[in-house]
């Protein structure tokens, strides 16, 4: 099964981030198993394609003799992750922003991806906004939440064909979606509401018209199990997995014992996954090659398998 260019060259960078000592090419190969032809020349002409296209990205990757003569690869983290820029609560927020205004357009495969660390939760920061690594949709409504966030006003818009007025409390991003968490006057009490699911304008009222309260963190009114690629908070579909052996043990320790729905002789488990984030699920499941099968629902397995015929 071809494997997505994009996708490998995100398992490289994470790879070589990860590592504590430098990889030579076929140990690399081996931990990406499946993920770069079999041919000796094909394999070496993608390796090199993928180190060119992440040095054309500012990466730096560090080149090690190894004591067999061959060549070791890593990336310094230190080096590659931004370090703190001294803002203030204010300016992380105008250029939080900035960020959401002026890339919203980009077209890259109809995502933008973007990098936005600000302080976690409990280092300081009074107003948590972002994830540390978001996709960020082009949607005409999150430009305008972002700025009435900073700006403590109230919103109005519609969601599910009702009208809503919500102070935003916080945005975060979830498996390629965005999340608005506030407080929803109509229903008085806080809930989440998908971005690219408000249907039309938003309306932004009086400025300072709320405070978001002392330590608040948006993440915490969102799922944290399979990094959310179900809809979470609203509508959640689950699909059942079937993982074998050879990746049983780390999507049962990522997923925890409790998705675990049966456990075969052979070291097979079947897992209970949220997929209402197809795109997300697709990627999740795909990530493991031949080694996991949609089994159900239908239509999920349907969508999968049409989507692979669709590639071959």
């Amino acid at each position: 099964m071809p494997v997505d260019p994009l996708e490998r060259i995100t398992n490289l960078l994470a790879l070589l981030l990860e590592t504590r000592e430098p990889l030579s090419q076929d140990r690399i190969v081996h931990e990406l198993s499946g993920q770069y032809p079999a041919d000796p020349t094909a394999r070496r002409a993608a390796f090199e394609r993928d180190k060119a296209a992440l040095r054309a990205e500012g990466v730096v990757i560090e080149q090690t003799y190894l004591a067999d003569g061959g060549t070791g690869y890593r990336i310094d983290r230190s080096a590659y992750e931004l370090g703190d820029l001294g803002l203030s609560d204010d300016e992380k927020r105008a250029l939080q922003l900035a960020m959401a205004t002026v890339h919203l357009g980009v077209d890259w495969g109809d995502d933008a991806l973007r990098k936005l660390a600000p302080e976690p939760p409990g280092a300081g920061s009074t107003n948590p906004v972002a994830t540390a690594a978001a996709v960020l949709p082009s949607m005409p409504a999150l430009a305008g939440l972002f700025a009435a966030h900073a700006a403590r006003c109230w919103v109005s818009f519609s969601y599910r064909g009702r009208a809503r007025r919500v102070d935003p409390l916080g945005l975060l991003s979830r498996g390629g979606n965005w999340y608005l968490v506030g407080y929803d006057h109509s229903h008085g009490e806080q809930r989440v509401f998908r971005v690219d699911r408000v249907e039309g304008d938003v309306e932004i009222g009086d400025a300072g018209s709320f405070e978001v309260p002392d330590g608040f963190d948006p993440s915490g009114a969102l799922a944290t199990d399979m990094k959310a690629i179900g809809g979470v908070g609203d509508d959640p579909t689950e699909a059942v997995v079937r993982i074998d052996s050879a990746w049983a043990r780390r999507v049962v320790a990522e997923l925890g014992p409790e998705r675990v729905v049966a456990r075969q002789a052979d070291g097979t488990v079947l897992v209970r996954v949220p997929c209402t984030n197809r795109s997300a699920f697709r990627s999740w499941v795909l990530g493991m090659l031949e080694h996991a099968e949609v089994l159900e629902p239908p239509e999920v397995r349907a969508e999968v398998v049409g989507w692979l015929e669709a590639i071959e």
